[in-house]
């Protein structure tokens, strides 16, 4: 007899018949285990069955995934995944349009089995769907069905291809073209649209000989219609794609990927350094603003991701003049660092001069002394350093030009201070630029796990120009405020990149507003939100408030649990991950009320709220909960190599082992989530919580509730050891006397 955890107790449903209810004995083979399901209804030809759960998911069971089957599962017959592809593959070229849609309907649901996939694809079965898509509305008589049929099968076609079975350069430049053209089209369905999007941009992706082409075939104009919609997923997509030809631009010569959408020459052949201005010509970063960052509608968790790429990726145009060096014998050049002495001085000095050469040469070296270079003989060498180049001086001659006042008067109220109290503006601006391009993150690649867009740079064309401008006046004013001397100067640039950094965390919509942020974080404000946090983190530290800290730490330790306990009550929405970059199905976890069980199950869209326990399928006995393993440990981890590699998502990675031999794999939608679930489950289990997130909670709360308690006690000094014992007296023979 098998022992007990090899036994699988389901029901397994036929149509017409009643239900089967057996015992699955896991060591058997599963041939033998569906002849005697076939056998129990008299069915011939068990060799053309096989088993599929009867939950949303209709996956097929094989010998690799059969441990995966739980007690109490619900199971159904079904004809082989090879008997399906090969009656799909037939009905899906049905001249019956009724049959056909209804194949189609079927396929996209089994196209996400692996299984299936794999039969179906051996089949050929993905040219066929690629002759129905190139074919058009030739054939097809009424234009409704065809449009519901074209929507199921651009879904199967892509659950096919995500599995990686056969590879993206196998497709036809007809297809390309065809799948474009629902793009460029106005009035094509939403949901056709969105799936031709989404193609698109996963051909992109995986193959750079796709991405010449799909850059061929799509247009600026195109893209740009689709970002005024009102449907958010489609601007989603739509953004994901203008990324992706981004991301996936030549390395050695990075281009433009996005055409003209007016009837001029291709824009094709520009140097990605001019694609900021052709995608300002398109009004791409005002429609933006427009209609998704300022639209009426909440920001999407993955509108946000995309938005945050598409900024990162525009800074990034900067990268080659930040890793450019200054030739020093380069005229044109030289002339760049001479601008910027006429329009700070021209009024001084007479152009006509006859002076000599040494009184000329000793003039300019005032005047760049002046200006606050390094090298005050020959300006050049200082913008010789890697990162930040030419592009410092790139942010000066902006600010000289277009914002002339300021710079004159930076320029001309630093030269009228003493030499020690000068603030060397052309020093500043090179490690302030340098600090900038630090902060945004220029020439890294986006994380794929990151939501942080800042409204404020999609506002302006030259964003991050104005950005210094912004920051110099701000590094000019706490200089003063500091009344630091050159022997100062790191200590500023300390200072001012925390002004940046805190000011930039309040997600300020406009630039004016950023403005008006860095103008309240003065020096003084800085060293207050400095002492404050020093006094939550470092205050109390004597013996007295030490115990107290000790005595009253298990209270707040509890209130964390239980706080955590209730939001896996709550549930989280769980993003399915594969070796795709995103995919738009979800599932969702939360733990019943009594802290007993986990009920999770599929979901067909992401949540508003919570899910009721009776829509979750499955469940896992708190009881059956071996260890909770985190990153790299994580058994998907280890089995999915393209999310092994990506440090992000590992980063966002737990799961939980179970009996018997089981895991349940989970990818955190974000830092907070993945730390109150991580929490959560360890509190179940008795562990403690190791998190950043409790450390913080705990060192905020003990600090709170210390201060609540010693409030009696302000600006009392409180002695750091408890006062002395007095000596016993001589005799305990007293009594006290009332008058």
């Amino acid at each position: 007899m098998p022992p007990p955890s090899d036994i699988v107790k389901v029901a397994i449903e036929w149509p017409g018949a009643n239900a089967q209810l057996i015992e699955i004995d896991q060591k058997k083979p599963l041939i033998a285990i569906i002849r005697e399901v076939c056998d129990g209804w008299s069915l011939p030809n068990p060799e053309h069955y096989t088993l599929r759960y009867a939950d949303g998911t209709q996956l097929y069971i094989t010998e690799k995934t059969r441990n995966e089957i739980k007690n109490g599962t619900i199971l159904r017959l079904a004809i082989s995944p090879n008997r399906a592809a090969r009656q799909l593959l037939e009905r899906i070229q049905s001249s019956c349009l009724d049959s056909r849609l209804d194949a189609l309907k079927e396929l996209a649901k089994l196209s996400a089995d692996a299984t299936f996939a794999t039969e179906f694809i051996n089949m050929e079965g993905i040219f066929i769907l690629m002759l129905l898509v190139e074919s058009g509305t030739n054939n097809l008589l009424d234009k409704f069905s065809f449009g519901e049929m074209l929507a199921f099968t651009l879904t199967a076609f892509l659950e096919l291809m995500d599995h990686g079975i056969i590879s993206w350069d196998m497709i036809s430049t007809a297809f390309i073209k065809q799948i474009a053209s629902y793009v460029n089209q106005t009035t094509v369905d939403a949901s056709i649209l969105q799936r031709s999007l989404a193609i698109l941009e996963s051909m992109v992706l995986n193959s750079q000989s796709l991405y010449k082409k799909v850059a061929e075939q799509i247009t600026v104009g195109q893209l740009i219609a689709h970002l005024q919609v009102s449907n958010q997923e489609i601007q989603t997509y739509a953004i994901a794609l203008i990324n992706a030809l981004f991301l996936k631009a030549p390395e050695d010569r990075r281009q433009s990927v996005l055409p003209s959408s007016e009837g001029e020459d291709s824009d094709l052949h520009l140097p990605l350094t001019e694609m900021s201005n052709v995608l300002a010509q398109k009004q791409l970063r005002s429609i933006i603003l427009n209609h998704i960052i300022r639209g009426n509608r909440a920001i999407k968790t993955e509108m946000a991701h995309q938005l945050y790429v598409l900024q990162v990726l525009t800074f990034n145009l900067l990268e080659e003049r930040m890793m450019t060096k200054m030739d020093p014998q380069d005229q044109s050049q030289r002339d760049i660092i001479f601008e910027l002495r006429k329009i700070a001085f021209d009024a001084e000095y007479d152009p006509n001069s006859s002076s000599s050469l040494e009184k000329r040469k000793a003039m300019y070296a005032r005047d760049y002394k002046m200006l606050g270079f390094m090298n005050h003989v020959n300006p050049a060498m200082d913008f010789t350093q890697t990162p930040p180049g030419m592009l410092a001086l790139d942010n000066m001659l902006y600010l000289a030009k277009l914002h002339q006042d300021m710079y004159i008067r930076i320029v001309l109220e630093n030269s009228s201070r003493e030499d020690k109290h000068e603030c060397p503006f052309g020093r500043s601006s090179i490690e302030l630029t340098k600090m900038m391009c630090e902060i945004l993150q220029v020439g890294e690649l986006p994380n794929e796990g990151c939501n942080e867009y800042h409204p404020m740079f999609f506002t302006h064309d030259r964003a991050f120009e104005e950005f210094f401008c912004v920051c110099i006046q701000l590094l000019n004013k706490t200089w003063k405020e500091m009344r630091a001397t050159s022997e100062d100067f790191n200590k500023v640039m300390q200072v001012v990149r925390e002004q940046i950094t805190r000011s930039l965390s309040t997600k300020p919509n406009s630039l004016d507003q950023f403005k008006n942020k860095v103008r309240c974080m003065s020096y003084s404000e800085i060293l207050r939100l400095r002492q404050s946090e020093r006094m939550s983190q470092d205050d109390f530290q004597s013996p007295p408030i030490i115990e107290l800290r000790e005595k009253i730490q298990p209270e707040v330790v509890e209130l964390i649990k239980q706080q955590r306990l209730n939001r896996l009550c709550e549930g989280t929405s769980f993003r399915k991950v594969s070796n795709r970059r995103r995919q738009d199905k979800f599932w969702y976890c939360r733990l019943s009320l009594n802290h007993k069980v986990l009920h999770y199950g599929d979901l067909d869209e992401n949540p508003q709220g919570e899910v009721a326990f009776e829509s979750l399928q499955e469940k896992l006995p708190v009881a059956d909960i071996k260890a909770v393993v985190t990153g790299k440990d994580c058994p998907h981890m280890r089995e999915k190599s393209a999310l092994k590699q990506n440090k992000e998502v590992q980063e966002l990675a737990f799961s939980i082992l179970h009996d018997p031999d089981e895991a349940l794999n989970f990818i955190a939608p974000n830092k907070y989530e993945y730390c109150i679930w991580t929490d959560g489950l360890n509190a179940l289990l008795g562990k403690e919580m190791t998190s950043e997130l409790t450390k913080n909670d705990l060192d905020t709360l003990l600090s709170m509730e210390l201060k609540l308690r010693l409030l009696d006690l302000e600006n009392i000094q409180i002695p750091e050891a408890p006062p002395p014992i007095p000596k016993e007296p001589s005799s305990y023979d007293f009594v006290y006397h009332y008058g």
